[in-house]
């Protein structure tokens, strides 16, 4: 029986994965600017923090890990503290290291991304420094990633190429490497590097460059999905089994020597940032693969993980609870009045929020019925939204609002009152949850400020001791006068007996 989407994210079994690639040390550091430069006409930027991430081949793998996958990474780091930096991060993502090599002649590449922010605005990149050395690795370093690929290849389900061009990859390298896999029945999939020749990639199971990629390899523009899938078939002249062109919006458009062809569309979302988009297709495809699933599945994976990737800021590996609660949220949870991808589950909450705080941003929570929305409503939602970078808005299930209103309760279900808090700009995040009490999810989130409105004491506020507790802080909003929804459903009331009465 052919595996499903579903069979393949809640599946017991870990493929096992080799990749081999040119590993980075990605850098952030974060802080703020206030002044410029007495020196120069520069912006002076004040630290806050530094943070290590792992870049090129070293994200794929990470977001293999985090698929769990089974993976080892097969790759060069100099012999420096940003070599063992690596090391330690891939210790850190359960990803097998004793494939790496070291050595004394060559810098770890290393990209830092200095990012600034200023009167409380969303932080920006100032610059990036680069240092990296992008030879061609010397002849004993070549054989010694050969020798790492020899002795793993009877234990592994695939092998992901992932090439940024710099250096690793020298062409009779590359073809040594294919030719193994292939004597070994072992599939590659390869990510090829920026302005390569794809002829390099002859052999392998399957490639996935971008809709800019394929355009310039093939020397013609990309611009309709129809092209696309012209391209991917064309692609296969060069001696590659499968191609996978991702056209961004337009989904993916899939070719193979077998005589498939096919466009895979993907749902529109709010794009918040592409990084990190290409290789979550390649990890992704990988992953299916490797478990066995057909190209249409690995497809549909990929498009699936890319588009959750590209609502996240920063690169941003996706465990696979989150993609599961977004395919039955898909399949099961479509609201009549039309999903906006505000709407989250609480595993997809916890995958934005980790990004954004990664970013310095500060989270703001409230939480209600919002039955029947009202202008005091939105006021108080726009008051919380103005306490912090985002806001994450709680909302009471239809079951939990029945146990606190009544059996006549909820006017609207939960998917109509999601969708209406999803369509207001101060709005971030809703997530439904069904308990009566809000304590739990408090918990889960841990804003940094809790709001909840004026009728409310702080010490009245539910959840305040456990947002005190590591200094955060509860705030009280001001209520606009006249609105409540119990209100506005006894007048409506009133309204209709005395129409009922004139008749």
């Amino acid at each position: 029986m052919a595996l499903s989407l579903e069979d393949l994210l809640t599946q017991a079994r870990r493929p096992r994965i080799l990749v081999l690639g040119d590993v980075m040390l990605d850098r952030y550091v974060w802080g703020s600017v206030e002044r410029i430069s007495p020196e120069a006409p520069i912006p002076v930027l004040s630290v806050a923090k530094t943070e290590d991430r792992l870049g090129g081949a070293g994200n794929v793998a990470a977001m293999l890990a985090t698929l769990d996958a089974h993976v080892a990474l097969a790759s060069v780091v100099g012999n420096d503290l940003e070599g063992r930096r690596i090391l330690e991060l891939l210790d850190a993502a359960r990803i097998e290291t004793d494939s790496i090599v070291r050595l004394d002649d060559r810098p770890t590449t290393v990209k830092q991304r200095l990012l600034g922010r200023t009167q409380s605005r969303h932080p920006q990149q100032m610059v990036r420094i680069d240092r990296e050395g992008c030879s061609s690795v010397e002849q004993p370093a070549a054989r010694a990633l050969l020798a790492c690929l020899r002795r793993r290849l009877d234990r592994v389900d695939l092998v992901v190429i992932s090439d940024y061009g710099k250096g690793i990859f020298e062409d009779r390298l590359l073809a040594q490497m294919i030719t193994l896999a292939q004597a070994a029945g072992v599939p590659v999939v390869a990510d090829p590097a920026p302005n390569a020749d794809y002829a390099r990639y002859g052999g392998c199971a399957c490639i996935s460059p971008n809709r800019a990629e394929t355009a310039r390899a093939l020397q013609r523009p990309i611009d309709t999905p129809e092209e696309g899938l012209a391209a991917a078939g064309d692609l296969l002249a060069l001696g590659i089994d499968g191609a996978a062109v991702t056209l961004d919006r337009d989904g993916i458009a899939w070719a193979d020597t077998r005589g498939n062809r096919r466009l895979f569309p993907v749902r529109p979302r709010e794009v918040c940032d592409i990084t990190g988009a290409g290789d979550m297709v390649t990890a992704a495809l990988s992953y299916a693969l490797a478990s066995g699933a057909d190209s249409a599945v690995a497809c549909r994976l990929a498009n699936l993980a890319a588009s959750l990737e590209v609502q996240r800021l920063g690169v941003a590996p996706l465990p696979r609870d989150v993609l599961l609660a977004e395919l039955q949220s898909d399949l099961t949870a479509r609201p009549r009045v039309g999903r906006s991808s505000k709407i989250v589950t609480p595993a997809e909450l916890r995958v934005q929020l980790h990004r954004r705080r990664a970013a310095g941003e500060q989270v703001a929570m409230t939480n209600g019925c919002f039955d029947l929305l009202h202008p005091g409503h939105v006021a108080s939602l726009d008051f919380a939204r103005r306490q912090a970078d985002c806001l994450v808005v709680g909302l009471n299930s239809d079951r939990s609002v029945r146990r606190l209103k009544g059996p006549g309760r909820p006017i609207l279900d939960q998917q109509a009152r999601a969708a209406m808090l999803g369509a207001l700009a101060c709005v971030d995040y809703v997530v439904v949850f069904d308990e009566t009490s809000v304590r739990d999810l408090v918990g889960e989130v841990l804003p940094d400020v809790l709001v909840k409105s004026a009728q409310y004491m702080d010490h009245e506020v539910i959840g305040h001791e456990i947002v005190e507790r590591y200094g955060g802080r509860v705030v009280v909003s001001p209520t606009e006068a006249d609105y409540s929804t119990t209100g506005l459903i006894e007048r409506i009331q009133q309204l209709a007996t005395r129409s009922h009465a004139v008749a």
